[in-house]
């Protein structure tokens, strides 16, 4: 059977954590910030975690990860 690939534009964004998580960065941060919340912009910040169900579909696009 062949090699699986990986998604690459995928395997930039998402990294695994120690318990085989799937971590991403968040959106909404590039630009027009002025209208944001000095609270929402520093929520977005952090790192956040990808639900259950989505980390299903990401095990085809991200075979090694």
């Amino acid at each position: 059977m062949p090699k699986m690939k990986t998604n690459r534009s995928a395997a930039k964004r998402f990294t695994k954590t120690g318990s085989g998580k799937l971590k991403h960065k968040k959106g909404f941060k590039n630009h027009i910030l002025t209208k944001k919340s000095a609270k929402r912009i520093r929520q977005l910040r952090k790192d956040g975690l990808l639900e259950k169900g989505d980390e299903s579909r990401m095990k085809v696009i991200l075979p090694y990860v």
